[in-house]
């Protein structure tokens, strides 16, 4: 953001606001742990990133009643942290080398929508998800790069509107 002009406010802001993801990953995750002790919180939390909570909750839905279910989070959290430490290493020796032509800047959205695919399976998370990538479009040329944060309030407000019309 602040290579694209934003000021660092906005950048600081944008940033917070859609980190505010891991709460409400940590409050999902809290409903399945809530047995363990802060230790084991703590330790948690570190590895708890966007795909280890992806690959995570379907495992603590699918298997409510097993107590060691935590495990889950701590294999697939660790494995995936040694495969960020591995392949940072690998991209300082070899990130120099890289033709800057091959556009390796859409590997993390990428990766988000590899994400994403699992719940378009859900008509209400297709709509969210719909509604954000088309407020974002909409609102790209908003001043200060504010249409992240613009897009995540018209999205997170349709959700809200979607489940107090399914309750």
């Amino acid at each position: 953001l602040i290579t694209a002009g934003a000021s660092s406010f906005l950048a600081i802001t944008s940033s917070s606001f859609v980190s505010t993801r891991h709460l409400l990953y940590g409050a999902v995750v809290s409903q399945h742990l809530s047995h363990l002790s802060i230790f084991w919180k703590i330790g948690l939390s570190y590895l708890l990133t966007d795909q280890a909570f992806a690959v995570s909750n379907e495992y603590f839905k699918n298997n409510a009643n097993n107590k060691f279910k935590h495990y889950h989070l701590v294999g697939s959290g660790f494995t995936l942290w040694f495969i960020w430490q591995f392949t940072t290493i690998i991209g300082i020796l070899l990130g120099s080398i890289v033709p800057e032509e091959l556009g390796l800047t859409f590997t993390i959205p990428l990766t988000f929508l590899a994400l994403l695919v699992n719940y378009l399976r859900n008509i209400d998370h297709l709509i969210v998800i719909v509604l954000s990538g088309i407020t974002s479009i909409i609102f790209f040329d908003a001043p200060f790069k504010s249409y992240i944060i613009i897009s995540s309030i018209i999205a997170l407000a349709g959700a809200t509107i979607l489940i107090k019309i399914r309750k």
